[in-house]
């Protein structure tokens, strides 16, 4: 789910949000003092660029139809994605780097195929219960087109079938008035933007900036090929030592693993983003925005929006079992760490690929979950 459009204005239109403390590093040291510039300035100088004199062939209209600096702004207008069609990846190395052990024989038996009937029929019947809660809440709702996942591709470097347009959040990040476009990490992922054109061309059309990052070749040198995943053992000492799947062969990044509060937009590296997009992102956006890298102490890092997300100006809502490396920094800078409950979903349920923990906001102080 994406948020593509909030009330315009800054969080709830005129209140200005500051955060004297510190800024993140690269290699998470040399922090030094700073302010956390509102969204209402953020907005104020969107306008006067998108209202700008240019030499296109149509001017750009004076409200952009995409605005959104924030996690927690009144919703007006989000992109739902859809579970139709929606196949498991092949059983490959990135995969397999994201997948607990447990899972490992259902991937193996059913990669390239669709997910069971019953899961699918379930997760179509839950998404189109939140769009209509969406809906009766006011918010405009978008919907990728649906795809056949199923189709088999190939390119120089490699083949695959897809996964599915299930999390736009995934794929697509709004900074402002501008969608852009992750490249991804995971092969089964390589032609998931597919899904969401139709929308996307619909909003640049109607004013906003549309940026696609350069789109990786997902060449074996992308992967470790040996990476060792035996057991969450494993996998904590890989993370702590800054050890993933992805290399730095070329860019990549998932949108998921970028949080954005305003000019502050904090990012993670993981088993789908690596430094090299993170700096593509920090060049793209910079000067406007400053991006920040921290880290958690996760077994499997993969889209940090299900371990640390900023819910209020200085509110963070941090996942118990994956704290902030950094936490007390943010802790001395005067924000409000919120630690939730443990979910009561029971572990004989499958998640496969979603958190018990993952939430969107509908505006300041309200939030919706899965129950």
């Amino acid at each position: 789910m994406l948020r593509v459009r909030c009330l315009r204005g800054g969080s709830r239109g005129a209140e200005a949000v500051h955060y004297i403390g510190s800024r993140l590093g690269r290699t998470l040291t040399g922090w030094v003092q700073r302010t956390f510039q509102s969204t209402q300035a953020a907005t104020a100088s969107s306008r006067n660029s998108c209202a700008a004199d240019d030499k296109a062939t149509e001017p750009l209209p004076k409200d952009c139809p995409v605005s959104s600096y924030n996690e927690w702004d009144p919703l007006e207008e989000v992109i739902v994605g859809r579970a139709e069609n929606a196949c498991v990846p092949p059983f490959t190395i990135e995969v397999k780097a994201n997948t607990y052990e447990k899972y490992w024989p259902f991937y193996q038996k059913q990669g390239g195929h669709y997910f069971p009937k019953d899961h699918l029929k379930k997760a179509v019947a839950e998404i189109e219960e939140m769009c209509n809660i969406l809906k009766t809440e006011g918010v405009t709702v978008r919907r990728p087109d649906p795809i056949d996942w199923s189709l088999k591709y190939k390119t120089p470097d490699f083949e695959s079938t897809g996964l599915y347009s299930a999390m736009p959040r995934d794929i697509l990040i709004v900074v402002g008035n501008e969608i852009i476009e992750a490249p991804m990490a995971w092969r089964s992922r390589f032609f998931e933007y597919r899904a969401y054109r139709s929308i996307i061309k619909d909003y640049f059309h109607r004013g906003a900036k549309w940026t696609t990052a350069p789109k990786p070749t997902m060449a074996d040198e992308l992967y470790n090929q040996d990476y060792p995943i035996h057991s969450v053992e494993d996998r904590h000492k890989l993370a702590a030592q800054g050890k993933f799947v992805t290399t730095e062969f070329e860019p990549c990044f998932d949108a998921a693993d970028f949080i954005r509060a305003g000019r502050d937009i904090f990012a993670q590296r993981s088993q789908v983003t690596n430094y090299l997009g993170i700096e593509w992102m920090r060049r793209h956006l910079a000067p406007d925005y400053r991006v920040h890298i921290i880290s958690f102490k996760d077994p499997n890092p993969m889209h940090i929006d299900a371990t640390f997300n900023i819910i209020g100006p200085g509110i963070v809502l941090s996942n118990p079992d994956r704290p902030c490396h950094q936490i007390d920094l943010f802790k001395k800078a005067g924000w409000t760490i919120i630690t939730p409950p443990t979910p009561i979903i029971p572990d004989v349920v499958a998640v496969f690929r979603s958190s018990t923990l993952d939430v969107i906001q509908m505006a300041f102080h309200e939030c919706l979950n899965a129950r």
